[in-house]
């Protein structure tokens, strides 16, 4: 088996749950924020119920020619230009959402709340949404407050961070359990990533 051509450039954490087994082949899936789809191989190969959206056409335009190709029975409108604060998807749809390096573009706490809220929002009741962002865990004297929840980085990127609390206030805002415990990964100080997995209540 090519590992590669089976699950291209994969993030990490979201093949530890397949790994785990809490993601099969007969879920629905949004990847919300799906950039050129590189989170999709593994699922378009393997006839998951696939839907993606991206803010920019580009990205969908090269996820449903990658569809066509892996997955020609998709239709392409499974595939919108939208941006993750209104979709134009209908509630409890999926079974998993994926936001992979998404949700630390938010502007303010007000766009973080509304992209979360819509992502929970299609998630059906015992569904799980795997996210993985920007936080300030670990390196929190590195990072300079810029104001509305966003950070100028050691790495000079801007971001919006999330912290340990903040994850918990919004799981309890949502109800989400959690599938386990928080992982951070810490690039050299210069960034840090957190992989933030949640069901929801059935």
């Amino acid at each position: 088996m090519d590992i590669l051509e089976t699950f291209g450039s994969i993030d990490i954490y979201l093949f530890d749950q397949l790994l785990k087994g809490r993601i099969t082949p007969t879920m629905s899936i949004l990847d919300a924020g799906c950039g050129d789809g590189r989170n999709l191989i593994y699922f378009l190969s393997h006839n998951f119920d696939v839907f993606a959206v991206d803010s920019n056409p580009r990205s969908i335009q090269n996820v449903r020619l990658l569809a066509s190709r892996l997955a020609p029975d998709l239709p392409s409108q499974n595939f919108l230009v939208a941006y993750l604060a209104d979709f134009p998807l209908p509630n409890e749809k999926f079974d998993l959402v994926i936001s992979s390096a998404v949700l630390h573009f938010a502007n303010d706490e007000q766009h973080f709340d509304g992209m979360l809220e819509e992502m929970w929002r299609v998630l059906k009741a015992g569904g799980m949404m795997f996210a993985r962002l920007a936080s300030s865990i670990g390196i929190e004297k590195l990072v300079k407050p810029l104001g509305r929840g966003r950070y100028l980085l050691p790495d000079g990127t801007e971001r919006f961070l999330v912290n340990e609390e903040k994850l918990k206030v919004a799981s309890e805002r949502l109800g989400a359990k959690s599938a386990e415990p928080l992982k951070t990964t810490n690039v050299e100080n210069l960034r840090c990533m957190t992989t933030w997995v949640v069901w929801k209540a059935a």
